[in-house]
């Protein structure tokens, strides 16, 4: 299985309407506010903070992706 195959997957899994549905909850926003702040402080702690707003603004635009908020 190749790197196509897996994107093709991955797009059929996401534009399925469950997992839009699923992915827009409440339940998947509070799941991926966690995940991406352990990301971000991670990413900050090894780069020292020396890419905050560039992190900050990554984490932002995941966020609006997930979840309901």
């Amino acid at each position: 299985m190749g790197i196509d195959d897996i994107t093709k997957k991955a797009q059929e899994f996401l534009g399925d309407d469950k997992v839009k549905d699923a992915l827009k909850s409440e339940q998947a926003e509070g799941v991926s506010d966690k995940l991406l702040d352990g990301v971000a402080d991670a990413a900050n702690k090894v780069t020292g903070g020396k890419f905050a707003d560039q992190i900050d603004g990554a984490r932002d635009a995941a966020d609006k992706s997930v979840g309901n908020e």
